[in-house]
């Protein structure tokens, strides 16, 4: 079986001295015999004259002369602990080939096993023009909306999806699985019901994998969950009395269609919430969850086009009615208007967001699963409402034929109401299931294994006739039965939804879902809304704390192969060979790199990360008798989601100050630790800071904790200045987590997907995530954090292969040029922006701070001013108003050249000028090239007839040269943010609306 963790003994390193030698070539082939396509030549930007000039422009005539004034002394690893020796590297065509032979090993039998997952049929035109499109994948969340209106109005097409399907109100951006967005939907029951009651109720037909992240979450809060039959606990007044909601799965794992209808109202009465979690193709055959009474419904998209991937990523949907809008967690996409009147998209009511509420925050969302939220939506666009009952009935009237063929059988169907998933008591026929699992793995099929009486039976869009027929052929051997020919399947009419349970109401009747169903079509409406989006096939995306690197093409193609996208996360561990082999090493080399013992990779985001790191720290001081540990503190300098992880985790946080200069306050922490030593359970510290500085106390910071009885969490958001420079081990941490879609190049796919997996010292190692699908004898292990075994797993591959292309030697030189970059960018802007915070070398780490505080006062210009003004210049803008609200964090990644970092300062120094003009009265303070950026090629062409602004129309579009050659164009104007709150839209036009 695949293990949950890798261990690997590692000593902890002990104090280091820099290492001291010339700078070498980074890219060039060291022999004849050497690789041509190699990976790092491609994937670092900058070459060796290059990276000569920049290390000139610093004064530096070495890397290592460099590298010793940025990273203190004392945290520094020698050369050799991260090498090709440790990680060999592979050539991208190596890469390749290892990806094929480890792909031939994973065994893709047919799955019926269902359980929340299936073979998904992704057409063509999705799959090759957004799944794997650079255009589609490698923008980030749409926070600057009008270089993002494609993926907005995209988004805006999942949630209307949603919510026609659901009979909802309003619908989320998406989440990041079934389970845990279930968790969400308990945690908002549980705060909003009266008095907080603690009882959350589970129905017994809900997903086993659901059920185990529920109670993992519900220890944070102190909810108390109970499962069996909703319907007959709803009637126990004892529990009634503390109940804040109930969850039911609709249908349910069994493949049962029950009425909730009485189960609400009784819900309701008790002032609690009805969560339901449903199946969105069920939904246009099934009457609506919102039709029947459900305040909260949710699910995972992943059957609308999206491959099972060995579990993810899959995108999760959550619908409420209206009135729980604002306690919604996840983004939601709003309608509002530009500048000019004109519609325009954008993130509404972001005042939700945990980076601004902290330790308010009851949820920690932060990346979600947009690519895959697109790529369903986009399946609903091809389909339109017509094609998907076309579907769902082939799926339905399938499920018929099985049921009825197989009960002439003398098999036992044990739920009469279904869709697509039928549960079969096979012991009149044969002894027991386990007759039927070994014939059905014989034949190259996977079932659901109940117990020892009961298989399950889920079809999707996937079957053929041919499989249909193959299916049941294994259950008429087993019967000893004679085998029945193609010829003899005959659809069926079995009354199998109760007529109360029919759909009767409209879905998706908006003009989107309605026209674009012909292959040329769809083609160009995918197109269209790339188009409007800026992405790294475009320029610099330096986003700071966000490391938006290359996403390279070599690491993505293995991701769409059927050998690794088709694999069901609960199949047979004899049938994933490959996908072992490829989680093995990964976890094998984040050890390496972190310097820890043991990983998982099961945390699907890297806030689900910290989650998961927080809760293992938990159950490790509740194993040694100190459960009551529950106080964290936390740095203003640290990672805007650490708080709210922490409240979820059910600790209270303590801040800890800053100093002036950005650095941890030592004198504060320490008085701290030692007022709460006896409640002391974690430290969060993010490392280099959120501030963009390497602190030369890290390991003071993390003593004064350890000697105060608690552990260290240290947030792996900035890995990608650390690798083989320093490591979260030798800083002094305990437990770290990593963000693969940063450090280690999963693409931001607009939002999402992510993932976040977590290594920790040996002493914790007994303590991490388990899963109930996965064989484990460790009673230890905390309970799952996400609905799969090892999250997101397909996305593993890209960061597999990233890992290896590079080698341990390539890793470590990528982050000493992701250093290099950011201080040439910062010694660039020096002189015309005031860099906020720097060591006492004058070095920033990867990503450099500047304060815009100035310029209010002086010219009336805000952060969001010199962001809208930058879109102009063809650039997503950096980082905006965070880690502190006047300021922009900066960080160029190890994968740009020097020409586009020049570029990108060479713009900003421009507008620098642009700001003296308004500072020095050539131009007005509220009628100017930065207050009316950025401008769209229709305001300097069609809207304003007679121009008669107080700059020209050249100064607007092409304030520098190069501009003319390559321009990208915002296609609306500055998005009005207040009126798309007051005014709040969350789905598509109508055609009434689109008329008018």
């Amino acid at each position: 079986m695949v293990s949950l963790r890798y261990v690997q003994p590692l000593t902890r390193l002990s104090r280091l001295l820099p290492l001291s030698r010339p700078f070498a070539s980074l890219k060039k082939p060291s022999s004849l015999f050497s690789p041509l396509d190699s990976f790092q030549e491609r994937h670092v930007g900058p070459d060796d004259a290059e990276t000569s000039k920049m290390l000139s422009r610093l004064g530096y005539s070495s890397m290592d002369a460099f590298i010793n004034e940025t990273v203190p002394h004392k945290i520094r690893l020698p050369p050799s602990s991260l090498d090709n020796s440790s990680i060999p590297v592979l050539s991208e065509s190596q890469l390749h080939e290892r990806a094929k032979s480890l792909g031939a090993s994973n065994k893709t039998y047919k799955s019926y096993i269902g359980m929340g997952y299936h073979c998904a049929v992704v057409p063509p035109v999705i799959l090759r023009n957004v799944m794997e499109n650079p255009a589609w994948y490698t923008p980030y969340t749409p926070y600057q909306p009008e270089i993002a209106q494609g993926r907005l109005e995209s988004l805006l097409n999942f949630q209307t999806m949603v919510t026609s399907l659901s009979s909802m109100d309003v619908a989320n951006a998406s989440l990041l699985d079934e389970a845990t967005a279930a968790a969400e939907a308990m945690v908002m029951a549980f705060v909003s019901a009266s008095n907080k009651k603690p009882t959350f109720i589970v129905d017994s037909g809900v997903l086993p994998q659901t059920l185990a992240v529920l109670r993992t979450r519900a220890k944070g809060f102190g909810i108390s969950i109970v499962v069996g039959d909703a319907a007959g606990l709803v009637n126990d007044k004892t529990i009634m009395s503390n109940c804040c909601g109930v969850l039911v799965q609709y249908p349910d794992v069994d493949g049962n269609v029950k009425d909730f209808d009485t189960l609400a109202k009784t819900i309701h009465a008790s002032g609690g919430l009805v969560a339901c979690a449903t199946d969105l193709l069920a939904l246009t055959m099934l009457k609506p969850p919102g039709e029947w009474g459900a305040d909260i419904v949710l699910g995972n998209s992943g059957r609308f086009g999206v491959p099972a991937g060995y579990g993810g990523p899959q995108a999760a949907f959550f619908a409420v009615k209206d009135r729980l809008k604002r306690k919604m967690p996840g983004r939601l996409i709003g309608r509002s208007r530009d500048a000019n009147g004109n519609l325009a998209y954008r993130l509404s009511l972001q005042t939700r967001e945990q980076h601004i509420r902290r330790e308010k925050a009851t949820s920690n969302i932060c990346t979600s699963q947009a690519l895959l939220a697109n790529m369903a939506a986009m399946y609903a666009v091809y389909h339109g409402p017509d094609g998907l009952r076309r579907i769902a009935s082939k799926v339905h009237g399938f499920t018929q034929v099985f049921m009825h063929l197989v009960q002439q059988f003398g098999y036992n169907v044990e739920n009469k109401h279904f869709f697509d998933t039928v549960t079969l008591n096979v012991t009149p026929v044969v002894a027991n299931a386990g007759v039927i699992h070994e014939a059905s793995i014989a034949a190259g099929i996977n079932l659901r294994r109940i117990d020892d009486k009961h298989v399950g039976v889920t079809l999707d869009e996937s079957v053929t006739p041919e499989d249909l027929l193959h299916l049941i052929n294994v259950f008429a051997s087993a019967a000893s039965r004679p085998s029945i020919l193609l010829s003899d399947l005959k659809a069926v009419d079995i009354p199998a939804i109760p007529d109360g349970l029919r759909r009767t109401s409209e879905l998706l009747p908006h003009p989107v879902f309605n026209k674009h169903h012909s292959e040329t079509e769809m083609l160009r409406y995918i197109f269209h809304l790339a188009s409007k989006d800026v992405g790294l096939v475009h320029s610099m995306i330096p986003l700071g704390s966000c490391t938006m690197k290359l996403n390279s093409t070599s690491s993505m193609i293995p991701l769409t192969w059927p050998q690794f996208s088709a694999i069901h996360p609960f199949a047979p561990h004899d049938q994933v060979e490959g996908y072992r082999t490829i989680i093995k090493e990964l976890e094998s080399d984040l050890c390496k790199i972190t310097g820890f013992h043991a990983a998982s990779l099961q945390p699907n985001s890297g806030a689900a990360g910290e989650y998961a790191g927080l809760c293992v720290i938990r159950a490790y001081h509740a194993s040694r008798g100190e459960a009551d540990r529950d106080i964290c503190l936390i740095p203003l300098s640290a990672h805007g989601t650490n708080p709210a992880s922490a409240v979820m985790a059910g600790l209270k946080v303590v801040p800890v100050k800053v100093h002036t200069d950005g650095t941890l306050d030592l004198e504060d922490l320490k008085a701290k630790a030692e007022k709460h030593k006896d409640k002391l359970a974690a430290f969060m510290i993010t490392y280099p800071s959120t501030f963009g500085v390497f602190e030369s106390g890290v390991q003071d910071a993390c003593k004064i904790i350890h000697d105060n009885g608690g552990q260290v969490y240290l947030d792996g958001a900035n890995l990608n200045a650390q690798i083989g420079l320093t490591n979260p081990a030798t800083c002094g941490g305990d437990v770290c987590h990593m963000n693969l879609h940063k450090t280690f190049a999963i693409p931001h796919g607009g939002g999402g997907p992510g993932v976040g997996p977590i290594c920790v010292a040996e002493h914790l190692a007994p303590f991490l995530p388990g899963h109930p699908l996965l064989e484990s004898d460790n009673d230890k292990a905390i309970d799952a954090v996400s609905a799969a075994p090892f999250g997101s797993a397909s996305i593993h591959l890209i960061s597999w292969a990233y890992i290896r292309m590079l080698g341990g030697h390539g890793l470590s030189e990528a982050s000493k040029v992701a250093l290099l970059n950011a201080n040439y960018m910062a010694a660039r802007l020096s002189g015309h922006y005031s860099l906020r915070f720097k060591n006492e070398n004058d070095r920033v780490a990867h990503e450099l701070l500047i304060d815009l505080a100035e310029f209010d006062k002086a010219a009336g210009l805000k952060v969001n001013d010199f962001a809208k003004r930058l879109q102009d210049y063809g650039f997503h803008p950096p980082t905006c108003s965070w880690p502190i609200s006047t300021c922009m964090l900066i960080e160029p990644t190890e994968s740009e050249t020097l020409d586009e970092i020049d570029r990108f300062c060479d713009a900003m120094i421009q507008i620098r000028k642009e700001a003296q003009d308004i500072i020095d009265g050539k131009q007005p303070r509220d009628n100017n090239v930065m207050k009316n950026a950025p401008h769209t090629a229709a305001t300097l062409t069609v809207s304003d007839t007679e121009w008669n602004r107080p700059y020209s129309r050249q100064t607007a579009a092409y304030p520098l040269s190069w501009l003319l050659e390559k321009k990208i164009w915002p296609s609306v104007a500055r998005v009005d943010d207040a009126y798309g709150d007051l005014n709040l839209i969350c789905d598509c036009p109508t055609v009434e609306e689109l008329s008018s």
